[in-house]
């Protein structure tokens, strides 16, 4: 490329610059998120169960996705072409999402028992009883892994076909976010008037994780500033980044004390309920995904899950990916999907 058509393109890049950078800056140029189309099945407090829309369901049990419980769901469903829950719709499967909405004084006597022992199982019923099956593959992503791990080990007998966890913490010496989160003192000091760990001490331990992140962020958003596509993505991401919800308090003080003091899974002392539970009671087929990048649930505190389940038939899935990198961008599209999509498909009737 000639000098000549360098500077011409520097100069068309720098007027893209400016009319992005204006656009962000008087706040028309959002991105819509979480565009698949989806009906709302169930509710149960905040708690709501989705069913997304799918003319081509070639495989059964249904799969029911459990989120995790401080942030935001539609991070599987970013934009259209770059959605996890996208391409679970492609490979043919009648998907449902329960996420856990916005905690608030309702809910701040939520513990494990209410997310392990109460919403996962009935909304197992649910999705049974509107797709007329006997049983669910089950996908629990970041801390719904651990939700639906604890519901699997608790409940042996339960109609569930296939077991996935994504980015799933289980050993928690590791688990930076964890301390950030809750240690340092006494959990009851960090409470909100609600009886919950308010959103924004959430997002602030969250950032605390990768001090430099948003001015390398700045930095990579101003050169790349004339690309829509990447402006686009970045908002999304960034946008989803920033967006958390509060956590029940009661279910603050049990992962204090279970997870960040006992490591209670890893020692396999967990008690709930009144009862201990072993995650070596999980014996369905099982996949775990984790990202060797991730920051926010090191590779370290997720793989020791491959060890801890009783499964014979499981499989481990390392990324060179990020948190958010294993559900959405190239890596997802080309191999985290796929690869679920094979196993599931692999522990499924074809219809």
């Amino acid at each position: 490329m000639s000098i000549v058509d360098r500077v011409r393109r520097e100069v068309e890049r720098n007027a893209l610059r400016a009319r992005n950078g204006i656009k962000m800056a008087a706040g028309v140029s959002r991105v819509r998120t979480g565009l698949t189309p989806r009906d709302l099945v169930w509710r149960n407090g905040r708690a709501s169960l989705y069913r997304y829309r799918n003319d081509d369901i070639r495989y059964r049990p249904p799969l029911l996705i459990v989120f995790s419980v401080v942030s935001r769901a539609y991070i599987l469903d970013l934009t259209p072409g770059n959605s996890f829950v996208e391409h679970l719709l492609n490979g043919g499967f009648d998907v449902y999402l329960l996420e856990w909405g916005e905690a608030d004084e309702r809910d701040a006597l939520n513990g494990f028992e209410y997310y392990a022992d109460g919403a996962i199982p009935a909304a197992i019923r649910e999705v049974c009883t509107r797709s007329n099956a006997d049983e669910v593959s089950i996908l629990g992503y970041c801390f719904g892994g651990v939700l639906t791990l604890l519901h699997g080990a608790h409940h042996p007998d339960a109609p569930i076909r296939s077991h996935t966890v994504m980015a799933c913490p289980v050993d928690y010496e590791p688990m930076s976010l964890g301390t950030a989160m809750l240690g340092g003192g006494d959990i009851e000091d960090l409470l909100g008037d609600d009886g919950n760990l308010p959103a924004d001490l959430v997002y602030s331990a969250f950032r605390s994780l990768t001090p430099t992140a948003d001015i390398t962020g700045y930095a990579d958003l101003l050169e790349k500033l004339w690309n829509d596509d990447y402006v686009k993505a970045y908002q999304a991401m960034n946008g989803w980044a920033s967006d958390h919800v509060p956590l029940a308090g009661r279910l603050a003080r049990q992962m204090s004390s279970q997870l960040l003091e006992q490591n209670a899974l890893v020692e396999d002392t967990f008690v709930l309920g009144g009862d201990r539970v072993s995650l070596k009671s999980i014996t369905v087929p099982f996949l775990a995904v984790l990202g060797e990048r991730d920051h926010i649930v090191p590779a370290e505190a997720a793989s020791p899950v491959m060890d801890l389940v009783g499964s014979e038939h499981k499989s481990e899935l390392r990324l060179p990916a990020g948190h958010i990198g294993l559900v959405v961008g190239r890596t997802a599209a080309k191999t985290t999907v796929p690869t679920i999509v094979e196993f599931l498909q692999n522990q499924s009737e074809e219809l």
